[in-house]
């Protein structure tokens, strides 16, 4: 057995992974034990990402594949997609999630209003995957409030905390081991409901990168031990 066929190695695959935060997510989870599937509408388009992306880390980390088979030969979703392509990207991978995690990243933006909050008709994206795929998969929210910036380098602080919303304790715990092995602290922010508020910060975080011209605004929840 060859040290990526290990049971004891979490599968993630990033659907979406060919994009700015999703790539820069699979770079940490790769560098921290875990095995990384590159998911893109492509598989070409994802097996070059892919092989860039080993490149740059000096090893063979990550593997590209079309949605389809980056869920199917993972564990752990990660649905980093623009909310556009949120629904069509569900009805691509629904088939063979059952039974799996989904981490849901999108954040329900209307461009060209980056800067306003968009409340979409389910109230949440993560709760409109959860609609959409049913009771066997499990959907968590997580990760929308980090900016790529922040996580482009997988060695960098990040210093930002991430909020998890969902309704199984045990699937926010395996969430929080994620948002670990990514360098960051994850705070379980309450039943998958409360995503509408966590995915609604992002835009007033844009805002306010905006307005002070910056690029990496995020959130610390104060008052809790480290």
């Amino acid at each position: 057995m060859s040290e990526n066929d290990s049971p004891l190695i979490k599968s993630i695959a990033v659907v979406g992974g060919t994009g700015k935060e999703g790539s820069a997510l699979a770079k940490r989870w790769a560098l921290n034990g875990y095995r990384v599937i590159i998911g893109s509408r492509s598989a070409d388009k994802a097996e070059k990402s892919a092989a860039e992306t080993n490149e740059e880390l000096n090893g063979e980390y990550l593997t590209g594949m079309a949605n389809e088979d980056a869920v199917q030969n993972a564990e752990i979703i990660v649905l980093s997609v623009p909310y556009s392509a949120h629904k069509s990207t569900l009805e691509t991978i629904k088939p063979y999630i059952t039974g799996k995690i989904l981490v849901d990243v999108t954040v329900p933006i209307q461009p060209p209003n980056f800067t306003t909050v968009h409340v979409p008709e389910g109230k949440a994206a993560s709760l409109e995957s959860q609609a959409f795929l049913g009771e066997d998969v499990k959907v968590a929210a997580a990760f929308q409030n980090v900016s790529f910036v922040k996580l482009s380098d997988p060695q960098g602080d990040v210093n930002c905390d991430v909020l998890i919303c969902g309704d199984d304790l045990g699937v926010k715990q395996e969430v929080m081991t994620l948002v670990e092995a990514a360098g960051m602290r994850g705070i379980d922010a309450g039943p998958l409901a409360n995503a509408v508020a966590v995915e609604a910060l992002t835009p007033v975080i844009l805002y306010i990168n905006k307005q002070h011209k910056i690029k990496s605004a995020g959130i610390r929840i104060t008052g809790l031990d480290d």
